[in-house]
C-alpha cells in the first residue's frame, strides 16, 4: 500500500523553490519515497501542493521528522507554514 503525503504552501519565487526541491530529492528517496507530483495553482503561482509517494507509511513519517526538511523549506523560500495530510488512497478512478 503506497503512502501520500500532500504538502500546501506559499513560496517566494517558484523557480528558486523548484530548485531546492529537486536538490533535496536524495533525501525523499533515502525515506522510501517512489515519486512525486507538483502542482501549483493558476491564479497565484506562489501556492503549490506537493504529492509525495512512499511505500509506506514508516518511511513517511521518517521524511516528515528529517531535520533536512525543515532547512530546506527554509532555504527555498517557503512563505507560510505548511499544511500536510498523510493520507492512503482508497479509490482511484478516470474518466
Amino acid at each position: 500500500m503506497s503512502v501520500y503525503v500532500f504538502v500546501q504552501h506559499s513560496v517566494e519565487d517558484f523557480d528558486k523553490w523548484k530548485a531546492v526541491f529537486e536538490e533535496h530529492g536524495e533525501n525523499r528517496r533515502k525515506n522510501g519515497a517512489t515519486g512525486h507530483r507538483l502542482y501549483r495553482s493558476v491564479d497565484d503561482s506562489s501556492q503549490q501542493v506537493i504529492v509525495n509517494e512512499f511505500a509506506d507509511l514508516d518511511g513517511a513519517r521518517a521524511f516528515l521528522a528529517d531535520p533536512s526538511l525543515q532547512e530546506a523549506m527554509s532555504r527555498a523560500g517557503v512563505t507560510s507554514a505548511p499544511n500536510i495530510w498523510v493520507t492512503e488512497e482508497v479509490e482511484s478512478e478516470r474518466y
